[in-house]
């Protein structure tokens, strides 16, 4: 109920910042002026619809497009001790946070990673890949576990959803309103949409949807802070400091998509300013450095 009264509460600060943007700058009067001004409102709404709807779409779909894309395989018969093990402990710390078990799963991969997806709380899906399980010691791949649960628990999947659905709406609603402007008041076309509105719309959707991936990727990397520090608190700080340790002197995951990259231990990272705009985690050593420094 929280998160559904989050998503309409969301919408409207949408409406409500956007409306209150276009008067503050006279961007309403021109476009009345402009004979552009019923068209607005409707715009405005149709924006929102499609930035939500494409967003919660794809979150409803996030679980069964995992296990497709990445092979994973539902442990939902655990053969063997160690999978037995991973079941155990997923369950271990999804009852600590009051959450529904989640699936667990574990895909052919030889790089060390797991991730966490699903549309709610209460049945989502916790992966791990098969080198995660081979070349982690269990302390480090229980603290894993634990970072991909506390994503479950804190909601991640659905707050990242109700972000790309805000940036979305802005993206769309934004580059249509560029659109209108160059192609009625730059080349005074009255009837229907013009090459000016098309051309500006697809290039203004370009430009801010780069800006829109910096706004999420921003989010994805103050998430990743959140869910180290309740990996700390359920496994262990120093168990999930050696797991971060561990990460830093493997490869970089190659074959996960960029859909679920996100929501993986062991994402995207960089150094350089520009190249960190636009990456879904934060460099290790920060990762370390803030939960050493939590315990100081």
């Amino acid at each position: 109920m929280t998160r559904i009264a989050l998503l309409i509460g969301t919408n409207i600060a949408v409406v409500l910042v956007l409306s209150i943007i276009l008067n503050l700058l006279g961007v309403e009067q021109l476009l009345q002026r402009s004979g552009i001004d019923a068209e607005t409102a409707t715009l405005l709404i149709f924006a929102a619809g499609i930035g939500f709807a494409g967003s919660f779409i794809s979150l409803a779909m996030s679980k069964p497009m995992a296990i497709r894309m990445m092979g994973a395989q539902v442990l939902e018969s655990p053969r063997g001790e160690a999978e037995r093990w991973l079941v155990q402990t997923v369950r271990r710390f999804a009852e600590r946070e009051g959450i529904g078990m989640p699936d667990v799963a574990i895909y052919d991969a030889p790089e060390v990673n797991a991730f966490a997806t699903g549309a709610r709380r209460n049945s989502a899906l916790v992966a791990v890949s098969s080198g995660l399980l081979q070349q982690m010691s269990r302390d480090e791949a229980e603290a894993v576990i634990a970072h991909e649960v506390t994503h479950v628990a804190n909601g991640d999947m659905v707050t990242l959803t109700l972000i790309q659905g805000v940036v979305n709406t802005f993206v769309i609603f934004l580059s249509h309103i560029a659109g209108r402007f160059v192609d009625q008041v730059v080349f005074k076309n009255e009837e229907g949409h013009g090459p000016g509105f098309w051309i500006t719309m697809i290039f203004a959707q370009m430009v801010l949807g780069v800006l829109a991936s910096m706004i999420t990727m921003y989010f994805s990397r103050r998430r990743e802070f959140r869910a180290d520090a309740g990996a700390a608190r359920l496994a262990g700080r120093e168990k999930m400091v050696a797991a971060l340790e561990r990460l830093r002197g493997s490869a970089a995951p190659q074959d996960m998509p960029e859909e679920i990259e996100a929501f993986g231990i062991n994402g995207r990272m960089g150094g350089e300013t520009l190249k960190r705009l636009f990456m879904s985690h934060p460099p290790i050593e920060e990762r370390i450095e803030a939960l050493r420094a939590s315990a100081a």
